[in-house]
């Protein structure tokens, strides 16, 4: 098995185990490159944010919900973070955008590093595209 694309910190598990409880729904993140919080991971009920065939999957997070959380970036975006470890994470303060976490408090933030050289050669592929 290859390298990971994408971590989550124990933090950032436990609110995606408190939301996931609130919410009552399966959980997902889009990872913005827009306007509102710059490159903030954006997280949404599944089916609330559809994605498409613009859209990479990087890998799901194992946060101890009852299902695997997708994290997407969208293909012009990965094209500059495809060397990147992407670990989501959480810290006080909220964000302005639409992720759903902004009630509470918190909001969910990046931490990336490079690859090294070695985990570049064995990167699990990605999947393109979505059915929604």
């Amino acid at each position: 098995m290859g390298a990971e694309r994408i971590a989550v910190t124990d933090e950032a598990a436990a609110l995606l185990r408190q939301l996931r409880d609130e919410h009552g729904q399966p959980l997902m993140f889009h990872q913005s490159g827009g306007c509102c919080d710059g490159s903030a991971p954006m997280c949404y009920t599944q089916g609330t944010f559809m994605t498409g065939p613009q859209d990479v999957l990087l890998g799901e997070l194992e946060p101890g919900t009852p299902e695997p959380v997708p994290v997407w970036i969208s293909k012009a975006q990965f094209e500059y973070w495809s060397h990147t470890h992407i670990t989501i994470d959480v810290t006080a303060g909220r964000g302005s955008g639409f992720s759903i976490e902004g009630p509470t408090g918190n909001r969910f933030i990046v931490r990336s590093r490079l690859f090294t050289e070695e985990e570049q050669e064995s990167l699990t592929p990605v999947t393109y595209g979505s059915p929604g």
